[in-house]
């Protein structure tokens, strides 16, 4: 096995910001616009042949918009000062802007069409993307007027455009006192997982103090961001931005009522969970928040990369040989940026290259099995990628709650896999960094979508404080973590390290979280339960995700996500892991 390279590469999308063909897609991308908008104008055009057209001009335009938002936004990710990628995000968003009134454009002219069933039926093209068709004849009543649209286009770029942007920018260049050394956000909050107990401690105050050089401007992007969303759900007729979050998601408020009664039950069970690692590590009246993360046991194993790629193809190689295959040669392709260092900014993601079949995945990666989780998480994207290949850009919109899917059950089979074979020691850590997880994407989670649900209220009438946004976050991890965190040591600025809340394009970017955790266990279920015949319908399924309604997705493997019965059955799988942790736990 050849050597690892820890830096992506990008040059398969342009070989820099100077390169003729960065430039020239860029600069092309208005006249695109223009041609698009010409042929929407042209009346000699039947209606199928008109359709077919723009279906044609529209998956041009969307592999230029990937290639060119990639090569940029993957640059930022990994040097926030970048100077040529910073000036080219400007001209891209500016010119990107400019397109979505044309985008808009075409969705009102599909949703003008009387008879669409008839134009569909005649044509095996349209036929291939007639759910986003019927769709857009759906979301044209949600379109902001078009003889305004593009004048709050424009306010967005110098709105919440520029304040998500300007979060990024404080989170990822903002130096951290930390004993005597100057790091970047991401490399302190990493030292959350570090065995020794003091080190946990002055991170977690280090991080503290970084928050109160940054927390002014932080609020005020924050207020701004929220602002926008609420004039955004009145300008398209939507009854609140939560509404306006659902149906961009393909998901009713049946099903999320469903989800999050099942998680109000299941609280009390996190919350023993919790104390019972307090307890395991000094701290009898509830846990600490520098301690969240802390392994426990005598196996607070560290990883190399190399053991890590070795891990993960025999591991996930279990679930089907073509798993490991993919992984193996997406380290070899170097779609993977692993450590963290000055610039880079915090997390990890995966993007999607679908004009190429491929992904780029970004982590910080620091050699804990949690490490190893997030690359097979961050690697179940790129298999969910992987099974869209091919399908028109039409059907890859992938909404967020099923976007989880796939890397949550990669997640679980890993550390099913890795519970069967492991000792009784090595149990009870894996046990543990299992529930870590679990508890961030199902109890802070929690938290996170009440605080944001208070913050875009309160903001109707004002702008919230630095104080009232960190006593809103302290009274929603009340709500969610309870008892099992210690009162006075919980994260009163979770709202500035958080970057989900700053994303302009998508509020209550949370609850996604646990349902994609609780749907991808509940998957996971279907295959435990009929082995490896389960392969090929687990890809057909992530298949589907962008083609139907999540209701109709979950549906296609036998679950009723609007029951509520659903998400306990997941949610009970957890409690028997919670159970035997908190029996180890006794005998400690």
């Amino acid at each position: 096995m050849a050597a690892i390279n820890d830096r992506w590469d990008l040059s398969y999308l342009y070989a820099g910001f100077e390169d003729e063909a960065f430039q020239r897609d860029l600069k092309s991308l208005k006249e695109d616009g223009e041609a698009l908008s010409a042929l929407l104008a042209d009346n000699t055009l039947a209606e199928k042949e008109k359709l077919e057209k723009l279906f044609d001009a529209s998956e041009a335009l969307n592999a230029k918009v990937e290639r060119l938002s990639l090569f940029t936004s993957c640059t930022l990710a990994t040097d926030a000062t970048h100077k040529a990628a910073n000036m080219a995000d400007d001209q891209l968003n500016t010119l990107y802007t400019g397109l979505i009134p044309v985008f808009s454009a075409v969705t009102r002219y599909v949703a003008g069409i009387a008879d669409l069933e008839s134009v569909i039926a005649g044509s095996e093209k349209l036929q291939a993307i007639a759910f986003s068709l019927r769709e857009m004849q759906e979301n044209a009543k949600h379109l902001i007027p078009d003889a305004i649209e593009p004048w709050i286009l424009q306010m967005q770029l110098s709105g919440g455009s520029a304040f998500s942007q300007l979060r990024d920018k404080l989170d990822s260049t903002v130096v951290v006192d930390y004993r005597d050394e100057k790091l970047p956000l991401a490399g302190v909050r990493g030292k959350a997982y570090d065995p020794d107990p003091q080190v946990r401690k002055d991170a977690y105050d280090a991080e503290m103090a970084a928050y109160r050089k940054i927390d002014l401007p932080m609020s005020y992007c924050l207020n701004s961001i929220k602002m926008e969303a609420r004039t955004l759900a009145k300008a398209k007729g939507f009854d609140s931005v939560l509404d306006m979050t659902l149906d961009s998601s393909r998901m009713d408020r049946e099903t999320l009522d469903a989800l999050w009664t099942a998680v109000r039950e299941y609280l009390p069970d996190f919350r023993r969970y919790l104390k019972a690692k307090g307890k395991m590590l000094g701290h009898p009246d509830g846990l600490p928040f520098w301690d969240l993360f802390a392994p426990v046991g005598s196996t607070s194993r560290k990883y190399t990369i190399e053991e890590a790629r070795e891990t993960l193809l025999r591991e996930m190689g279990k679930f089907t040989p073509k798993m490991a295959d993919f992984m193996d040669n997406a380290f070899e392709q170097r779609w993977i940026d692993l450590y963290p260092r000055d610039g880079k900014t915090g997390g990890a993601f995966c993007a999607e290259a679908h004009f190429a079949d491929r992904s780029l995945v970004m982590t910080n990666f620091q050699s804990s099995f949690s490490d190893v989780s997030t690359l097979a998480h961050e690697l179940g994207h790129a298999w969910h990628n992987r099974c869209l290949a091919g399908l028109p850009y039409e059907l890859i919109n992938i909404p967020m709650p099923l976007a989880e899917t796939a890397s949550i059950f990669n997640e679980t089979m890993l550390s099913y896999q890795v519970l069967k074979s492991c000792s009784k020691e090595e149990r009870l850590t894996l046990l543990e960094s299992g529930l870590m997880e679990a508890t961030q994407t199902v109890v802070d989670i929690y938290s996170r979508f009440l605080f944001e649900q208070e913050v875009i209220d309160t903001r109707a009438d004002h702008a919230m404080t630095v104080d009232e946004l960190k006593d809103a976050m302290l009274r929603a991890q009340e709500a969610s973590y309870g008892d099992g965190l210690k009162a006075d040591a919980r994260h009163p600025y979770m709202w500035a390290c958080k970057s989900h809340y700053y994303s302009s394009g998508y509020n209550f970017y949370n609850f996604p979280y646990a349902f994609g955790l609780l749907f991808g266990k509940g998957v996971f279920a279907q295959y435990l339960e009929k082995g490896s015949a389960f392969a090929d319908d687990y890809c057909k399924l992530l298949r589907l995700c962008g083609s139907a309604k999540i209701a109709d997705v979950a549906k296609s493997v036998g679950i009723d996500v609007r029951n509520p019965d659903f998400w306990r059955s997941s949610l009970a799988v957890i409690k028997e892991d919670i159970d035997e942790f908190c029996a180890l736990a006794e005998c400690k």
